[in-house]
């Protein structure tokens, strides 16, 4: 099957749902699938071989984020190049909705559609002004997917239709075999905690973990914790506690998987605009305990609480409480990470990819008619 994939996000600097499309790619080309991936990027920004790049991109503010969109005659003629040499069997449009790449694909492309709706927004006044314009486009999607509840409910509230749930995809054994760095493990009387994510972006809570910080250290005085991603964060006001922070800064895959592997304990104290969590996944994979707020995202991951332990959402002393007693109690700990072994076997790729294919044999053997793995569009 020759299978065209659209990012509307630049590979410039990377994210979930690039990281995403990279392993989709990678899981289809394994099972002997032709694929093409259009996305923005600069021409000398390193993408793998089958990724088609439109050139430049512009920050815009989405999501409670900045997402670098591709938008304009250019983006828009190389798009339509694209999609004539490329001939697809089935087009897959990733976010469809943001002014960038999918919505050029969507209004130019005709045939075998598939759209994956990544974001979750409780509110969207922009998304629920452009139902009406977009409303004969989105009839175009054949097979809609969204990558959790969070997802396919920003889809039914602000656009109409509905939506099959394929959760994101993880390599499981990657992260259950990575190597353990020492300087990042703890010891006896000095437990690690890990924190991953932009640094400066609110949403994704750090400074909830950092007013954490002297609460946790005064109950467990060796406390170590280890900070990664892009993004600049002060963390004087701790005083003599910011001795126990450590500004890794950016990471890449092997580093992360091997902090996660190395650490006690993996803290997610998001505040919202989180459709699925799939660090959250990723900790799990590699056997450490999670520690995480109780977004409706991060509830799901975590089965409410029974494969990972959950507080109040933007509550310091409560994610202070929560870090103490998955601390001190590591039996108890052991078996949450025992149980969250056990389950993550059904966000493997292995999985994820087989019932996306699905979907997409559904809308070509059908020629627009929904097959029980497609979402619905309509209402």
């Amino acid at each position: 099957m020759r299978i065209g994939i659209v990012c509307p996000y630049s590979f410039d600097v990377p994210g979930g749902v690039q990281f995403h499309i990279r392993d989709l790619a990678g899981a289809l080309i394994e099972r002997g699938h032709s694929v093409s991936v259009l996305a923005p990027a600069d021409s000398d920004t390193p993408v793998p071989d089958y990724v088609h790049t439109t050139g430049g991109s512009v920050p815009v503010h989405y999501n409670g984020s900045v997402a670098r969109l591709a938008f304009g005659p250019m983006a828009a003629a190389r798009t339509r190049r694209w999609l004539a040499d490329g001939q697809f069997d089935v087009l897959h449009i990733h976010e469809p909705l943001p002014p960038s790449l999918g919505l050029l694909a969507l209004w130019n492309a005709d045939g075998p559609i598939v759209a994956t709706f990544h974001s979750a927004q409780v509110h969207s006044r922009a998304l629920s002004l452009a139902r009406p314009v977009m409303r004969s486009q989105m009839e175009k999607i054949k097979g809609a997917i969204a990558v959790s509840e969070d997802a396919r409910r920003t889809l039914v509230d602000h656009m109409g239709g509905d939506a099959v749930i394929i959760p994101n995809g993880v390599h499981v054994a990657t992260f259950a075999t990575a190597r353990h760095r020492p300087e990042w493990s703890g010891q006896p009387g000095r437990p690690v905690v890990a924190f991953l994510g932009r640094l400066d972006e609110p949403r994704k809570g750090l400074d909830v973990l950092l007013r954490a910080v002297p609460t946790i250290r005064a109950a467990l005085p060796g406390v170590r914790f280890l900070v990664a991603g892009r993004g600049d964060v002060q963390v004087k006001s701790l005083g003599a506690d910011a001795a126990a922070v450590e500004i890794l800064g950016p990471v890449d895959e092997d580093a992360k998987c091997g902090l996660l592997a190395s650490a006690d304990l993996y803290v997610a104290p998001h505040t919202g605009g989180e459709s699925f969590g799939i660090v959250l996944v990723e900790a799990m994979s590699a056997g450490t305990g999670v520690v995480a707020s109780d977004l409706g995202a991060f509830r799901r991951v975590l089965d409410d609480g029974a494969l990972g332990t959950l507080f109040p959402t933007g509550d310091a002393e409560a994610l202070a409480r929560a870090v103490i007693g998955r601390l001190e109690d590591p039996e108890g700990t052991r078996q949450l990470t025992d149980a969250a072994s056990a389950a993550v076997g059904r966000y493997d790729w292995s999985n994820v990819v087989q019932r996306i294919v699905a979907v997409y044999e559904t809308v070509v053997q059908g020629h627009g008619e929904h097959g029980p793995e497609a979402g619905r569009w309509g209402g």
